[in-house]
């Protein structure tokens, strides 16, 4: 079953298949945030609107409200927001019994306008700048994570030690050890295919305990759209099994981390506008212009795709973790690969993206930087071979929250392309993020100077 129609709905909720209607609307860190109707009343008023407090784009992780953003403080008094139902999203949610889903968007309460610091409104706004330049931005994600023997409230209850992957080995593409966790991927993948996302596979990845799930491509939105809802599945179908999953970065220093690589390319009426069966590769001038943006604006970027302190522990050379922006013909060492060399499918994977990452800023910085890339033309430098990790000469990310968010803040280009109020707003989201983890006294603090300092 994909999409539904309003009237499917009314059908469904006429023969008792549905009674419950969850209207969901994305957070900052790229949550499903919302409210459970009685599907009676989401069919008499909810479907056209409903209301949810402001400061909703405006939490940390702990729903915090913390203070230095524009658009709402105790000042203001959290007012509301518009939380407007995109009624093309609405889907039923199979592992839950009788209920549906629909995304919403954030709209101001007294204009109706969308609000620009909105994730789904901050990839609408680059979705529409590449349509007025002729282009329609197709993406597809791939979700990284670790799935745990024991659940959440248990690992909580526990302080968060002694962590245990349910499967004890690296079980990466091997069908032997993967069957072990099946009886959780399976309904994961069964699920989200009902839900009419299209899961391509599944697969054990690069460290002991770790999965992948990867998904069609669709056009941008719609990629960041099913990203977020998988994401959730899996959290909440491994919940149901009795297991955790976590899509934190970087868990443990001697584990790999989880990534979620971004794929990308331009296409028009004519199909793929980074295709030319003369060029280099089969990479359109088009291509090689919007690579060399996303080169030069990886540092302006990376705090869309680095959102948070532990983010940057993954940044470790030998881990596929890339350390360095360059770009290079299917080498996982560099930031940005080329794939689907010589073929009508050419693209680019950026890389760089952890697990934690709200796809809908991700994706949007993405697009910000290779559409600029176009509009001034730059050229793309050559390709880059062997092990970049163990290359010099070659710019790195930043390493560290502090240093993206001064790159982000300081950022012409995502001045230009996003706003300054958005640019300013998830600014201070970093900011908040840094401060809170500046307060804290770590294990590793204690267990290094308790004695000897």
């Amino acid at each position: 079953m994909a999409a539904l129609t309003l009237d499917d709905l009314k059908a469904k909720a006429a023969s008792g298949e549905i009674d419950t209607v969850l209207a969901c609307a994305v957070d900052m860190q790229g949550r499903l945030m919302g409210k459970r109707f009685h599907v009676s009343n989401f069919l008499e008023s909810g479907w056209e609107e409903t209301h949810c407090c402001n400061y909703l784009l405006a939490t940390d992780l702990e729903m915090q409200t913390p203070d230095g953003y524009a658009t709402t403080s105790w000042e203001k008094g959290y007012g509301d927001y518009v939380m407007k139902p995109d009624l093309a999203t609405i889907r039923l949610v199979p592992w839950l019994d009788g209920t549906a889903m629909v995304l919403c968007d954030h709209l101001d309460h007294h204009d109706h306008r969308p609000v620009p610091q909105s994730p789904r409104q901050i990839l609408k706004a680059q979705i529409a700048r590449a349509e007025a330049m002729g282009f329609t931005p197709m993406m597809a994600t791939e979700l990284e994570f670790f799935l745990f023997a024991r659940s959440f409230d248990e690992i909580r209850a526990g302080g968060y030690r002694d962590l245990e992957t349910l499967v004890k080995y690296n079980q990466d593409y091997s069908i032997q050890f993967t069957s072990r966790d099946e009886y959780i991927m399976r309904p994961i993948r069964n699920a989200l295919f009902a839900m009419g996302i299209p899961v391509e596979n599944t697969k054990g990845e690069a460290e002991v305990g770790q999965q992948e799930l990867n998904i069609r491509y669709g056009d941008a939105l719609m990629a960041a759209d099913q990203h977020t809802i998988a994401k959730h599945a899996v959290k909440e179908i491994a919940e149901q099994k009795g297991h955790a999953a976590t899509f934190l970065s970087k868990w443990r220093a001697d584990r790999v981390g989880s990534a979620a690589h971004i794929h990308q390319s331009l296409f028009s009426d004519k199909g793929n506008v980074f295709h030319d069966a003369e060029g280099a590769h089969c990479m359109s001038k088009t291509m090689g212009h919007y690579v060399a943006g996303l080169l030069k604006y990886a540092p302006d970027c990376m705090l869309l795709m680095a959102p948070y302190i532990n983010s940057y522990k993954r940044f470790v050379p030998g881990t596929f973790a890339p350390t360095k922006s360059a770009w290079s013909v299917d080498n996982r060492t560099a930031a940005f690969r080329l794939v689907g060399e010589n073929t009508k499918g050419v693209r680019i994977e950026c890389r760089i993206p952890g697990s934690d990452m709200n796809p809908y800023l991700a994706c949007a910085g993405q697009l910000a930087a290779g559409l600029a890339g176009i509009a001034e033309e730059l050229p793309l430098p050559p390709a880059v071979t062997g092990d970049l990790y163990a290359r010099d000469g070659i710019p790195e990310v930043p390493y560290t929250l502090a240093a993206a968010t001064q790159v982000f803040r300081n950022s012409a280009m995502l001045r230009a392309a996003l706003g300054d109020e958005v640019v300013d707003h998830y600014t201070r989201a970093a900011e908040v993020e840094q401060e809170d983890f500046d307060r804290a006294v770590t294990d590793y603090e204690i267990q290094r100077g308790f004695e000897r300092a």
